[in-house]
């Protein structure tokens, strides 16, 4: 009997260890169930997942799977540049665009000079967004400032300058499918109504038919269209492909608009926002009695004797990553990565941006094998993270005084932006949860903060790449995941 009792509490400790002693280690078991459960789905067992969550508080690493293989983040990239730019920045930070002259102005108010527009890469001049930057606004504005210094009418040219980038609008490494609409337009020096443009489709009656561009705003007159786009079934969305060099005039149309549509909006990336924005701005003086030269002409390098008229400036740093993160604007992130580069490296390139990411991260004692920063908002599949390196950027940022706005830049799963429909109706109780996203062909990923009831934080990144099921699908798959997260004790 006496050996009988010492097989039972031998047996009673054996299984002791394998029971979670609490509720929390009964949370790290059932993650992990749903991570292995996710990455045997017959959907995903041929793609590379990683997941790491940390403790915030004690930087302490509670779960891991796969955390230092290196895979594409897409626009989860973001959340490097916007915490990035909040140190180097800082919150208040605003882009400056410069409206200057030189020569001498007679009595007559003529400007025997040249007047100037002088870049200073705010991704906002001229955007549609707000009342203050639509491009009348901006023109008013401009046309005021000529009007205080006694300018009405100007014999010499009017330029522009872009220097403070260089001039490669997009990246080597971004692909040809993304560089013709919208979200791939680039950034330069001069950005104009967010380097895009809108073309309205009106669609045929039947499934199949041909299309038609009714109209395009802002009217670039230069642009020439090729539409191969044709009519499909109603609710069918945008499915729309632009293709076309950065700076050339050829825009090709492919896809389907729903039947039925009317003035249906499409957006594609605007050919030399710079000129555009120069061309409009002096048809904008001759309408509003200011003669100007009807060419104006691109500047290397402005000259030094120029007298400034209005430095005109854009929204805070502090609105802008809200965009950048919330609503993952490709244009914004670019613009911000790139001014990283000119304001510690004086020139305005891709290359000088992520040297600036990379002194954050050796300055804050970040590992960075295996990562490469290619870009800043993730449209390079060139970039590579791993999901331990990102929680622990996140543990960083979480102890700097930028965290509160950092915070607020993050979607709340189903409150706001990319975020709002994640585990629409599942979110635990009381918890809550700020993501990024990231999404492209064959690539999913989520990063950001868990607060749980007890007011726990803990930060967390899931990257799943080379799926083969459509994108809505592994976003299925890893909810899954973000639920245990989320119901972490």
């Amino acid at each position: 009997m006496k050996h009988y009792r010492t097989f039972l509490a031998v047996v009673a400790l054996t299984l002791a260890t394998f029971v979670p002693k609490d509720n929390a280690a009964q949370s790290i078991t059932e993650l992990d169930r749903s991570v292995k459960a996710v990455a045997a789905n017959s959907d995903m067992r041929h793609s590379s997942l990683a997941v790491s969550v940390y403790r915030v508080a004690d930087k302490k690493q509670v779960y891991a799977y796969n955390p230092q293989q290196s895979l594409i983040p897409a626009s989860m990239q973001k959340v490097f540049t916007t915490a990035v730019a909040y140190e180097v920045l800082g919150r208040d930070f605003r882009f400056i665009t410069t409206l200057a002259y030189d020569g001498t102005v007679d009595a007559y108010g003529v400007l025997n000079g040249n007047l100037y527009i002088i870049g200073g890469g705010d991704p906002l001049l001229g955007s549609y967004r707000y009342r203050q930057t639509v491009a009348d606004s901006v023109f008013d504005a401009w046309h005021k400032a000529l009007l205080r210094n006694g300018i009405r009418q100007i014999k010499g040219t009017l330029y522009y300058n872009q220097s403070v980038f260089d001039n490669k609008n997009v990246h080597d490494n971004w692909q040809w499918g993304d560089m013709g609409n919208y979200y791939g337009a680039g950034v330069c020096g001069l950005n104009f109504h967010e380097n895009m443009y809108f073309a309205y489709f009106n669609a045929g009656n039947k499934i199949g038919q041909p299309t038609s561009i009714d109209h395009i705003t802002p009217n670039i007159t230069v642009l020439r269209n090729v539409n191969e786009v044709v009519t499909a079934q109603e609710n069918s969305g945008d499915q729309v492909v632009i293709y076309g060099e950065p700076n050339g005039i050829l825009r090709t149309y492919s896809g389907t608009v729903p039947r039925g549509a009317k003035n249906f909006a499409v957006r594609g990336a605007m050919p030399n926002p710079a000129s555009t924005c120069a061309n409009m701005f002096a048809e904008y003086l001759r309408k509003n009695g200011i003669t100007v030269a009807p060419l104006t002409k691109e500047i290397a390098t402005v000259p030094k004797n120029v007298h400034s008229l209005l430095d005109y400036y854009s929204n805070t740093y502090n609105i802008l990553a809200q965009y950048i993160n919330r609503t993952s604007n490709n244009i914004y992130a670019e613009s911000v990565f790139k001014f990283l580069g000119y304001r510690r490296y004086s020139k305005g390139t891709f290359a000088n941006g992520a040297q600036v990411c990379y002194d954050f991260f050796r300055r804050n004692g970040l590992q960075t094998d295996g990562i490469v920063v290619d870009d800043g908002s993730g449209l390079s599949r060139c970039n590579l993270v791993t999901s331990d390196f990102t929680c622990n950027l996140l543990n960083r940022v979480a102890a700097m005084p930028i965290y509160k706005d950092f915070l607020t830049t993050l979607s709340e799963v189903g409150v706001n932006g990319t975020a709002r429909n994640i585990l629409s109706g599942k979110m635990p109780e009381g918890v809550k949860m700020y993501v990024k996203s990231g999404t492209m062909k064959g690539v999913k990923s989520f990063c950001g903060y868990c607060i749980n009831k007890k007011g726990d934080t803990y930060s967390f990144c899931i990257i799943c790449n080379n799926f083969n099921c459509k994108s809505d699908v592994a976003v299925k798959n890893l909810e899954q995941i973000l639920y245990h997260i989320a119901s972490m004790k």
